[in-house]
């Protein structure tokens, strides 16, 4: 069958139109989606109750949803009276509409995407009718029957993209298929037959690949790694060699980020790199893990940037790759990601040297190889008080933390906490066996008694706790409090939730956290919970505590020794 598509004049008459109304326009865009499916939906939804919903395709394979067209002045005032009425998201801005390309909501409508600038003037001429074939349902099972399997399973893979299609990519066209095609043609406007006909197959695939084009992947033989694999050369160009990393940092505003991993090694090696790559700011906490004999596997999501990382051991070398994104490009990075995997190859024999690179650069024991280490939110320290790895510690550490660790290894679990007192106990998530727990004072401490606080002062710049020592100042708080001892001891705020010593080895209390009120004090005076209150909690939280066998002191080198088998590091992770 065939549609006469229009005469020049018509399209020039149009074209003025639309060209007219994109140089005042401005749009309200109120949400963007990963696939035409759910965009379609979305659409659906809020055309329900707005009017003026337009869907338009946009950057790195999303589809936004917008309100307009409007002028500036009539937008901004829609854009307050929408968010006031809660009939949009609050995030919801105002956009000229520039990164819109084609149209796909309203299902039916003219597929032009506003134009950003004024067209070029187009001098007169004669009317051209332009005529294009349309095939019917037989003629376009025909046509596809020619398509060869490879050709089929682009198809499939295009509608997968699209969120049509979720069955396996075989070439093989059944239900599955058939019925993907009809929703795909019914999202397009299009006769849902659940065949595709040439045009309608040329213009999912062109779309499709389209996509694909702004990666620029490449194959690329890094010499320095021994490794060959497709990258996103368009995003990520060469940068520097830190070993074990080479590094193509962006060469867009995309700040999509390449490493390669190259280094000589066995299965410690490996295993070494799967937990040090997981104490980088590049491999967000959140994501799958998984690690086997040979090889492992990591992503990381966060807020601000997503990553993807492989690394395999062979011939005795560690060799990999990590891919860097940000969140909105999810959906064409995943897959760049893949086709990263599936190129991949380390080649034999090379392996990145390890004194390779310019060291001139900055140094910092907060960077390894040019790579930002995640730091905790907050630490603070705290101590063993039984064999089974529980941890007495300050609620100072706890806050509004995500992950909460011991010596940023321990996972661990609120299990009781008192903020009248400001202690907590944590217990670990997985089996711990401490070298040594603490045991605590019975009788009364000796006013002016020496007293030594265990912490870790520089909240963990240094691997082991510091010994801080000072003086029993009062065995009550300044108002008169019976929970606490008053202590006379310059301390630093991770110190906060150590264990205070006597001369014996006995601990007296917990260090506790500075009083945030609008009085002062001495940088001396502190507080510590004492033993019968922290045995009162500890009771009414069903946790047992050890009682002190020895009332005799100890020396120095023994105390130290003894800190630093109980102390811990106590972080909170966000």
């Amino acid at each position: 069958m065939k549609h006469l598509i229009g005469m020049l004049w018509l399209c020039i008459g149009l074209l003025t139109g639309v060209v007219a109304q994109a140089q005042t326009a401005s749009w309200i865009q109120i949400e963007a989606q990963p696939t035409l499916r759910q965009a379609q939906q979305s659409a659906r939804n809020y055309a329900a109750d707005l009017t003026d919903v337009n869907g338009f395709q946009i950057g790195s394979g999303w589809y936004a949803l917008a309100l307009g067209p409007y002028n500036e002045n009539q937008a901004a005032e829609q854009l307050r009276a929408l968010r006031r009425n809660g009939a949009i998201p609050r995030d919801s801005y105002v956009t000229d509409g520039t990164n819109f390309r084609q149209r796909f909501w309203p299902v039916g409508a003219a597929a032009d995407a506003p134009v950003a600038a004024p067209a070029p003037s187009i001098a007169p001429q004669e009317p051209v009718v332009q005529v294009i074939e349309e095939e019917t349902p037989a003629q376009a099972r025909r046509s596809e029957a020619q398509l060869s399997r490879d050709e089929k399973m682009l198809l499939q893979e295009a509608l997968q993209w699209e969120g049509f299609y979720t069955a396996k990519i075989d070439g093989s066209y059944g239900r599955g298929t058939r019925g993907a095609m009809a929703e795909y043609q019914g999202a397009m406007g299009y006769e849902q037959t659940g065949v595709l006909t040439t045009r309608q197959r040329d213009e999912l695939v062109s779309n499709y690949r389209a996509q694909f084009a702004k990666l620029g992947m490449a194959t690329v033989e890094d010499n320095n790694a021994g490794i060959s694999l497709s990258l996103p050369a368009a995003l990520a160009s060469y940068a520097r060699l830190e070993p074990p990393f080479v590094h193509y940092d962006s060469a867009t505003d995309d700040d999509v980020r390449v490493l390669l991993i190259s280094q000589t090694g066995d299965q410690s090696t490996l295993f070494g790199l799967y937990d040090i790559m997981q104490t980088l700011e590049i491999v967000p906490m959140e994501g799958d893990r998984t690690r086997g004999e040979r090889s492992f596997t990591l992503t990381g999501q966060s807020a601000d940037l997503h990553s993807y990382t492989y690394a395999a051991l062979k011939d005795g070398a560690v060799k990999g790759f990590t891919l860097i994104w940000k969140p909105e490009d999810a959906k064409l990075m995943n897959r760049a990601a893949q086709m990263m995997r599936e190129s991949f190859a380390p080649v034999q024999g090379v392996v990145l040297d390890d004194l390779a690179g310019d060291n001139s650069g900055p140094q910092s024991i907060d960077l390894l190889a040019g790579l930002e280490i995640r730091r905790p939110d907050m630490s603070r320290s705290g101590f063993y008080i039984d064999d089974a790895g529980t941890v007495l510690t300050t609620v100072e550490a706890l806050g509004q933390c995500q992950r909460i660790t011991v010596n940023d290894e321990y996972e661990m679990q609120i299990a009781a906490r008192s903020d009248a007192l400001g202690v907590a106990v944590l217990r670990p998530s997985a089996a711990l066996a401490p070298a040594a727990y603490a045991a605590f004072q019975t009788g009364l401490p000796r006013l002016q008694s020496d007293v030594a606080v265990a912490g870790f002062s520089y909240e963990g710049v240094l691997d082991l706790p510091v010994l801080t020592y000072g003086t029993l100042a009062d065995l009550k708080g300044l108002a008169g409090e019976a929970a606490v001892y008053r202590l006379d001891l310059d301390a630093l705020p991770g110190d906060t939730g150590g264990p205070v010593f006597d001369a014996s080895g006995a601990v007296m209390g917990m260090l506790l956290g500075k009083n945030d009120s609008a009085r002062q004090l001495p940088g001396a005076v502190r507080f510590t919970a004492s033993v019968p209150a922290i045995a009162e909690f500890l009771s009414e939280s069903g946790v047992q505590m050890a009682a002190a066998e020895t009332a005799s002191q100890i020396a120095p080198e023994d105390l130290s020794a003894l800190a630093s088998d109980i102390t811990v590091l106590v972080s909170c992770w966000n």
